[in-house]
Formats: structure tokens, C-alpha cells, sequence
């Protein structure tokens, strides 16, 4: 489930068999009660203060968001000096361009939105953007 802010949100999500947390925020209280359901959780954060809180809390990874106010050397400031398996997901502002010199400064992942889907898209225009992401990703 996506934009999670609540402990609640939490357990509805488990209750209806979803098993992953990505919130726009971090919030401790919601990463703890989401680890104790057996989630996997994967807060927002914007500063390195809020990615320390976040680790310290137990997520499984970072979602650096919105990572068009961060951009790539954010991504490797904090990968200098965030433990060196953390999982680092840029979301906001994810093009297909930007993806290889991601995954070249230690991105594992990346997170898209409405670069993929805006409402009201054709569906030939989602699938024509998706295949954009998904060449991109080829390869790196």
C-alpha cells in the first residue's frame, strides 16, 4: 500500500493480505507497528535525520522523496554515510532518462507515478510509458 500514515493504515493493509508499506513521510510509530505485523516498510524521507530515524525505527529501506528537491547528489552524500546495504528508492521526479545514472550512484530501486499515469491517460499512452521505464531499466 502506498501513502500509509497511519498505524491503522497498517493493519487494514495486513488484515487484506498486503505485506508491503510505502509511506510519504517517516513516521517511527507507524515503521514499529508495521515491522510488528511482519511488513516490510519503506517510509519517505528528505533529510538525514529522517533517514537515521528511519533505520533506527527498522524500516527495510528508504524511499527519498520528493527526490526531485533531493537529485543525485543527495543520493550519494547519503550513501556515503547511511549504512552500506540500506535500499535507497528515489521517488518524484523518476524519468526513463534518469534511470541509469541512479542505479550508477547506488540506487536499488526507483519509484514512479505520474510520470507513468495521470488520470485520464489512454491506456496506449500508459503502456507506451511503461515500456519506456522498463528499456531503461534493462541493463543496469
Amino acid at each position: 500500500a502506498g501513502t500509509v500514515l497511519q498505524k491503522e493504515d497498517c493493519s487494514r493493509l495486513q488484515s487484506a493480505g498486503g505485506r508491503l508499506v510505502v509511506s510519504p513521510n517517516c513516521d517511527p510509530d507507524v515503521i514499529r507497528h508495521a515491522k510488528s505485523l511482519g511488513l516490510a516498510v519503506y517510509p519517505g524521507v528528505a533529510t538525514p535525520t529522517e533517514a537515521f530515524r528511519a533505520l533506527g525505527a527498522g524500516s527495510d529501506g528508504l524511499k527519498l522523496f520528493p527526490f526531485e528537491t533531493l537529485g543525485i547528489q543527495a543520493l550519494k552524500a547519503w550513501k556515503a554515510v547511511l549504512p552500506p546495504k540500506t535500499a535507497l528508492f528515489p521517488v518524484g521526479g523518476v524519468t526513463p532518462e534518469t534511470i541509469p545514472e541512479l542505479a550508477a550512484a547506488g540506487a536499488a530501486g526507483v519509484g514512479i507515478g505520474s510520470a507513468l499515469y495521470k488520470a485520464g491517460m489512454a491506456r496506449d499512452e500508459v503502456s507506451k510509458r511503461a515500456r519506456s521505464f522498463v528499456d531503461a531499466s534493462r541493463g543496469v
